[in-house]
């Protein structure tokens, strides 16, 4: 599904700087904190409190040109724009990069109005002034290739940041709900997923104005590498469920290290029925939910991403 990237939501990443620093519990695990001290000796010299972020080459930055260019190309193949995933080893909007590098980020997206960025946080609340400090508070409406991301992994998190997203006037808003570490009611937080003929005209016909309650797309994963974390199936049912309910696309990306067993079978030594997966003859580890839901820890690529047996590849209409 990805050219350059083997994120299934995207086609391309594009990192302009890297570095973060850890600020909920979907960061415990972070793989480009791991990547970061693995191609500096042993140490994450980027992540952290006071770590210094570091702006990537010249030649990297020259990259999205190139995708930018051969977008007749592709256009004739896919029927889309290509996706970019902005900042998949940093963030955005993190408080500790030079404001400079997010203005020519900014300045890099105007000239790129072939590709769609997708701008993922996990600091929500800041988006609004960073914005608004290097352009203006709707520059993200007048951009039509611009899709404004949080990552929500629970339903505190849903609670707290969904709103603030919404807040945003920007074309695209999505959800990235991984790893997915309880369930979420998106219902909770209000009518976030209205998709209704009214809504939709309204944002047709002012797109700077209109859309505020709205999610147009949803991300679902679970827990990939180690120390991963397990995933009950019905927190990921539930969100599908949701979102078919109100005729949203909803994307899982994977299930992560942990499949579960159908029906709960957990005879350890003989055949194992997994969904989605071949029969396993071997000893997983495995973890049991309060209802006595059992998965088992079969690696990602065994895995997959079907859930009960359907692979979602939802995805949003380009603006």
């Amino acid at each position: 599904m990805s050219e350059n990237s083997k994120i299934e939501w995207t086609d391309h990443t594009f990192n302009p700087w890297e570095g973060c620093q850890k600020v909920g519990p979907g960061c415990d695990h972070c793989y480009a904190e791991t990547r970061n001290a693995r191609f500096a000796g042993g140490q994450a010299v980027n992540w952290g409190p006071g770590a210094p972020r570091r702006r990537t080459s010249p030649t990297n930055w020259r990259k999205p040109l190139a995708w930018n260019a051969a977008h007749a190309e592709f256009f004739a193949v896919h029927g889309r724009r290509q996706r970019v995933f902005c900042a998949s080893l940093a963030d955005v909007f993190d408080n500790a990069v030079d404001p400079a590098w997010r203005r020519d980020l900014f300045d890099l997206i105007e000239l790129m109005p072939n590709l769609d960025w997708l701008l993922l946080t996990k600091r929500i609340g800041n988006v609004f002034r960073m914005v608004a400090d290097a352009r203006s508070h709707d520059w993200l409406a007048g951009q039509r290739n611009v899709w404004l991301g949080a990552t929500i992994v629970n339903q505190a998190e849903a609670d707290r940041d969904i709103p603030k997203l919404l807040a945003v006037p920007a074309r695209r808003r999505f959800l990235s709900m991984e790893p997915l570490l309880g369930p979420v009611d998106l219902l909770a937080t209000g009518d976030v997923l209205c998709r209704c003929a009214g809504c939709l005209d309204m944002a047709r016909r002012n797109p700077k104005q209109a859309g505020l309650q709205r999610i147009d797309w949803v991300i679902v994963g679970g827990e990939s590498g180690p120390g991963a974390r397990p995933m009950h199936p019905d927190w990921a049912r539930g969100l599908r469920d949701q979102c078919k309910g109100a005729g949203v696309p909803f994307l899982f990306k994977q299930w992560g290290e942990w499949l579960p067993a159908i029906e709960g079978r957990s005879v350890l030594g003989k055949t194992l029925i997994l969904e989605g997966a071949a029969p396993f003859t071997d000893k997983p580890q495995w973890h049991g939910f309060e209802d006595r839901q059992q998965v088992a820890r079969v690696g990602k690529k065994a895995a997959g991403r079907k859930l009960d047996g359907v692979q979602h590849d939802g995805f949003p209409e380009a603006s």
